[in-house]
């Protein structure tokens, strides 16, 4: 599978190009969003990119947007059709044709166990995103509850920042915080739940909401992805460190190595890390539906 770093669809208005998706105008009221090979760590686009994983992401998102039967952004719309016959082998397989909707400007984060920045900020203050929790927890112990820890949605190059609770309601209303809060901690539960009867253990993921015409809350963007969320297998789970995970947890942990300051420009993926990654969410996709990926396949549902 040839690696697509950035689509050059140029049949349709290019609107933005985010960390790892390439969005165009379908209309007025319809956008193409295309997943690239890109991956983002500590916020910086990497330099290389890692051949399937637009696709994997794709068919991983579609996936739970069937098994979690809450409304989203998709219109069911065949990318092939929208693009020019040139462009088709551009979004086969990692691309959908979605409703264009007010995106809310927060990341609604849910954290079930204590690692990456919620950690840090543990040890800094005993507390996540402002909610006090119970002393002496070890580095990816799994918390009383799951929490809502919202953040701000960073420009490409910038770093998101972990806010409160507070934050959030002064942002998008406090009405509509509780509901975001509500609908993230239900669907984080019910994938948890899910992703353990395949032996995965769900730490943390992030969701992202927009609102229809009619102002209803609308699941948008990607969904319980290897890049939105940290998937660890459950038999090699252990307290006090980062466990072994199936998503760009990998990534993070060899550029840590580096002492990289973490701004632009980003060092080069050895050859094997882009390997091992890309087999990472191979794996995971494997995991959660039953099914490896073979570009163009869709993924309708897990197979037993």
């Amino acid at each position: 599978m040839k690696p697509l770093f950035q689509s050059t669809i140029r049949s349709l208005p290019l609107i933005a190009r985010g960390k790892v998706r390439d969005i165009y105008a379908v209309g007025a009221d319809q956008l193409l969003m295309v997943t690239t090979d890109r991956l983002s760590a500590f916020d910086v686009v990497m330099a290389d990119p890692i051949p399937g994983k637009g696709a994997v992401l794709n068919a991983m998102t579609e996936f739970w947007f069937e098994h979690l039967g809450v409304p989203n952004h998709l219109t069911g719309v065949d990318p092939e059709t929208v693009v020019a016959a040139a462009e088709r082998d551009q979004v086969v397989g990692r691309a959908v044709v979605a409703r264009r909707l007010k995106p809310l400007p927060i990341e609604a984060v849910a954290r079930g166990y204590l690692i990456g920045s919620g950690w840090k900020d543990y040890q800094a203050t005993g507390s996540v995103c402002g909610i006090a929790l119970p002393a002496g927890l070890e580095q990816a112990a799994q918390l009383p509850s799951p929490i809502f820890t919202p953040a701000t949605k960073a420009a490409v190059g910038d770093h998101d920042e972990n806010i409160d609770f507070e934050t959030a309601a002064d942002l998008i209303g406090r009405q509509r915080a509780n509901e975001v809060r509500a609908i993230t901690l239900r669907l984080y539960s019910k994938a948890a739940e899910y992703a353990a009867s395949r032996g995965i253990i769900i730490a943390d993921t992030k969701f992202e909401f927009g609102l229809d015409t009619d102002d209803r809350i609308v699941l948008i963007d990607e969904v319980l992805t290897a890049d939105s969320s940290r998937f660890w297998p459950a038999e090699s789970y252990a307290t006090g460190i980062s466990p072994p995970s199936f998503d760009k947890q990998y990534v993070r942990d060899y550029l840590e190595s580096l002492g990289w300051n973490k701004r632009p420009p980003p060092p080069p993926l050895p050859a094997e890390v882009i390997a091992k990654t890309a087999q990472k969410y191979q794996e995971a996709l494997e995991r959660l539906t039953g099914r490896s990926l073979t570009v163009g396949d869709s993924v309708p549902g897990a197979q037993s």
